[in-house]
């Protein structure tokens, strides 16, 4: 057999799916047909208000299968919430599961799944370095996603990302195992989301896209395993290719769909978008936005955005990803500028008037300003002095910083951080 110092092998893997207006009326036939009976919903307050989980509830029951509806779900999960969530799930026995509602209520299944298949302390199973980062013991039950955003392609992808409380940073957990087995995709669902969740949401596909695209090459990292083989491998053919028809459809539709709400075409290239994004992302990976988010979102002290429901503070996690993004990419430029200006110029194509290191940079300012998300860490209430304990929070996310396609270090994050307090 062949040596091989550098990979040479990538995985690629996705959520089956179906997709359209009205798929999710035909979501009881869809449960039926993979043998479940007895399903677990599990779904937050404000989606539970619109009636949508019930809709499903009631789809599901007409084919035969048995619903109970858990609205507990926290927006943006905590360790807390996800406890409390597998805790009420403990009390029967489920053979599925469906997760409707934004990433929060679909990573929040899937910690429930996993969490109730193979109980452990939650602890055990978050990503290391904070966590011990097990693996799961075997094949998970059924879950079926159920997106009613256009965010964070959680329907596609093997991770499930949480708030951890007591430490202030998020964290989550990453296992091929985790990946919904069905995703049904609806964008009539999306119609009733406002201009402020829809900005933060897409600008999650928007960073997913982008992140994936630039990341470390797969052929970079050191050869593994069978056994070792992990669900981020690295920038790919086939997720670079799902990535770019992401950034195409966010170029044509990002805009629209936040100042035009009800824009059933742009809503319908939005949930693509975070499709594609989530099969680019869910196996290349992220890395600095993501790994700088986290802390950002977890040390928030004040700022509230509109037409969130939590009466706590939070930054959502769409915008607290896209705050550090053009100075991270601007970061990442020289590792390939190729790609970066093909990036930015599919996204804007006036961006080809600027200097080749600040087209990526400016346009996602650009489209930042116009779509009405703060302008930078400050922004959201962070200032000069909160960038240490920020670098600290975001190098606690190694498994992402890995993904990088340059070495990052603290002075490396600081500079990201310091350069974000400001955007434009």
């Amino acid at each position: 057999m062949t040596e091989y110092l550098h990979e040479s092998v990538f995985t690629w893997a996705a959520t089956p799916l179906k997709f359209g207006a009205g798929a999710v009326d035909e979501i009881g036939w869809d449960l039926a047909g993979q043998g479940l009976t007895r399903v677990l919903l599990l779904t937050d307050p404000g989606v539970a208000a619109t009636g949508v989980p019930q809709r499903v509830a009631d789809s599901a029951t007409a084919a035969g299968v048995a619903v109970e509806i858990y609205d507990g779900v926290h927006v943006e999960p905590t360790d807390a919430s996800v406890r409390d969530a597998v805790e009420f799930a403990r009390h029967s026995d489920w053979d599925g599961f469906l997760g409707v509602g934004g990433g929060s209520a679909i990573d929040t299944a899937k910690a429930v799944n996993l969490m109730t298949t193979y109980p452990a302390d939650l602890f055990d199973y978050i990503n290391k370095p904070i966590g011990g980062g097990r693996a799961p013991g075997g094949p998970l039950k059924p879950l079926v996603a159920v997106p009613t955003t256009a965010g964070t392609g959680s329907e596609t992808t093997p991770v499930c990302i949480m708030d951890l409380l007591e430490l202030k940073v998020k964290s989550g957990i990453s296992h091929p195992a985790l990946r919904p087995t069905t995703a049904v995709i609806d964008p009539l669902l999306t119609l009733s989301m406002p201009p402020e969740v829809t900005a933060a949401g897409g600008m999650d596909v928007l960073c997913h896209a982008l992140e994936s695209y630039t990341a470390k090459p797969f052929h970079s990292f050191a050869r593994h395993t069978p056994q070792t083989r992990v669900a981020y491998n690295g920038a790919n053919p086939i997720s670079d290719t799902w990535t770019e028809k992401a950034l195409r459809l966010l170029a044509r539709s990002f805009r629209r769909a936040v100042l035009n709400g009800g824009d059933l075409d742009a809503r319908t290239d939005m949930m693509l978008a975070a499709t594609f994004a989530g099969m680019g992302f869910g196996n290349a990976g992220v890395h600095i936005p993501h790994a700088c988010a986290y802390p950002i979102a977890g040390k928030v002290r004040a700022y509230r955005p509109r037409n969130y429901p939590s009466r706590e503070a939070l930054v959502p996690h769409g915008e607290s990803v896209s705050l550090t993004a053009p100075a991270a990419f601007r970061f990442t430029f020289p590792t390939d500028p190729d790609k970066h200006v093909h990036a930015a110029e599919i996204l804007d194509p006036a961006a080809a008037e600027h200097d080749p290191r600040e087209r990526l940079p400016w346009a996602l300012s650009r489209l930042m300003r116009d779509i009405g998300i703060p302008n930078g860490l400050a922004g959201v209430g962070f200032g000069e002095s909160d960038v240490p304990s920020l670098v600290d929070g975001a190098l606690q996310q190694q498994r992402l910083l890995s993904v990088a396609p340059r070495e990052v270090g603290d002075d490396h994050v600081a500079a990201i951080l310091a350069d974000s307090l400001e955007n434009w």
